[in-house]
């Protein structure tokens, strides 16, 4: 997909003020991707986008962002004591197995409960007496609540626990065990997938469906209303929130895929998996797009992607070589970022001051300018230009790579992209789930396959079949055998999973079981 120019200030959005982040070393990277892009869980990605929809919801300005910096400001729910209820209370099982009256069961648990509670002002939880008919009552629904657990191996701490999203009142912030907003679960991803969509060119039509999501008309919402006396307001403003485009190819495509999954009108809340795992993915895309297009990549960003084989075959050879050219991109983008800075005029013009130490000093007030590097109280090497850029490349690449360089490996891997099976190096071969999303968003009802095939590559750059490998890969280096082979795996692989058929004519349809004839996809 094309990109827009870096160089057209009408599509970059304002930064942010100097010293806005307190706690940056240097802001580099967020000024490629934004603040901030890591390798957070597709899940927990989801989960944070909710608390800011969640909020604009309660506004009444849904995906409809302030033209100002800065943009998102919110103030999303903590619900600090349905969260006690849930997951900081392990008494209710022992007073369950001991098999006491009710009335003295609630007495021992509410008392428990005023001794115990934690980051709530009023530790009284007795409003649950008079809304169930016994203990016992209460116990089955906060067991069959906390079976709906989101990432619950991966967060032990009871401030961390996520609830699936039934609606409003299941979406929640972290916290840490002191009560504060914590960043290790929720790193501001999902808040750049909001403004992602919040910029998208379908906003407006997502908007009623991502509403009538949130308002949550099913009984489990509603059962959540049970265990809370009236949530709190949530007056504690988030924000610092910084995407740098005002507009992207990318930020389109997601929007769109969101919205063709919302079409289909699934059951329940099937509908969302499919959203977490699309939602990720085009996170994953923007970084690589972005990074492709700092860094003057002329090729197109393709995936070259294995059905995985029983014997090594040329097309994992070729996407072994793929995914490690594309998991480079990022880190690239952050050398290219100081190449530019290198070859700035105002660089050019401190190099050309009259004493070494006033091009030092001016080289330097360069880099606070540019990437508010204040601090280089570490820096003791020699008082020369080049040796100062060196190391900020040196310092730039660690940071990247402890974080953002991570993204594309980490979701890629989550999502079902990126796999080792069969081999001790990563490639690109989607599992069973990324395919059926994949076809839920982009096939309204049947679509022959080699149309599917072209589809996936030109909407995401995914390469499977002969036909789009020859586009991507240098004549000298092709052969056709090894891709119609990997076309026909996938071919057998969707007919068992019964998204697949073969008619009379010999044609080979890919199906979309929830998909309607006269659905307008794009």
């Amino acid at each position: 997909m094309p990109l827009p120019l870096l160089s057209d200030s009408d599509l970059l959005v304002a930064r942010p003020p100097k010293g806005h982040y307190t706690r940056m070393l240097f802001w580099l990277d967020e000024q490629i991707w934004g603040h901030r892009v890591y390798p957070q869980t597709p899940w927990l990605m989801f989960l944070e986008f909710l608390t800011v929809a969640e909020y604009f919801f309660r506004e009444g300005s849904l995906l409809q962002e302030p033209d100002s910096y800065p943009a998102l400001v919110y103030q999303p729910r903590r619900r600090m004591r349905l969260r006690n209820i849930l997951w900081n209370n392990e008494l209710i099982k022992s007073l369950e197995d001991e098999k006491l009256d009710s009335n003295t069961t609630w007495n021992r648990w509410l008392e428990w409960m005023k001794e115990n509670a934690m980051h709530v002002t009023d530790t009284d939880f007795s409003y649950l007496k008079g809304r169930f008919e016994r203990f016992s009552d209460f116990a089955f629904l906060v067991g069959m609540l906390r079976d709906a657990s989101v990432e619950s191996e991966s967060n032990k701490r009871w401030t961390s626990r996520f609830l699936f999203p039934f609606g409003a009142n299941a979406i929640y912030e972290d916290q840490d065990l002191k009560g504060d907003r914590d960043f290790n679960n929720f790193t501001r991803t999902g808040e750049l997938l909001y403004l992602m969509l919040c910029r998208s060119d379908v906003a407006d039509s997502l908007r009623p469906y991502l509403h009538d999501f949130l308002k949550g008309d099913n009984e489990w919402n509603q059962l959540l209303t049970v265990l809370e006396r009236e949530p709190e307001k949530g007056d504690e403003e988030r924000k610092h929130s910084y995407l740098p485009y005002k507009q992207h190819p990318c930020f389109d495509a997601l929007g769109q895929d969101w919205l063709n999954l919302f079409q289909l009108g699934l059951p329940n809340f099937d509908v969302l998996n499919h959203l977490v795992t699309l939602g990720a993915f085009h996170v994953l895309l923007y970084q690589l797009h972005v990074a492709a297009e700092w860094t003057g990549k002329a090729e197109r960003l393709t995936f070259l992607c294995e059905v995985v084989a029983p014997k090594k075959t040329l097309v994992r050879e070729v996407s072994i070589i793929n995914f490690q050219e594309n998991n480079g991109l990022s880190g690239d983008a952050v050398q290219a970022y100081i190449t530019r800075i290198q070859q700035s005029e105002a660089w050019q013009q401190a190099l050309q001051l009259h004493t070494p130490a006033d091009v030092f000093d001016a080289c330097q007030q360069v880099l606070q300018k540019e990437i508010w590097w204040d601090d280089a109280a570490d820096y003791d090497r020699s008082h020369d230009p080049d040796e100062l850029l060196d190391y900020l490349r040196e310092k730039a690449q660690v940071r990247h790579q402890q974080h953002a360089g991570e993204v594309h490996r980490t979701l890629g891997r989550l999502i079902g992209l990126v796999s080792r099976r069969g081999t001790n190096k990563y490639r690109y071969a989607p599992t069973d789930g990324l395919l059926k999303t994949l076809i839920f968003a982009n096939v309204p009802h049947r679509m022959e396959l080699k149309e599917f095939f072209q589809v996936l590559y030109s909407r995401y750059g995914l390469v499977f079949s002969e036909r789009e490998a020859a586009l991507v890969i240098a004549e000298e280096e092709y052969d056709p055998k090894p891709f119609a082979a990997n076309a026909a795996r996938l071919e057998s692989r969707l007919n068992s999973l019964g998204l697949l058929r073969r008619l009379s004519d010999g044609c080979a349809y890919v199906i979309n079981p929830n998909g309607h004839v006269s659905q307008g996809h794009a």
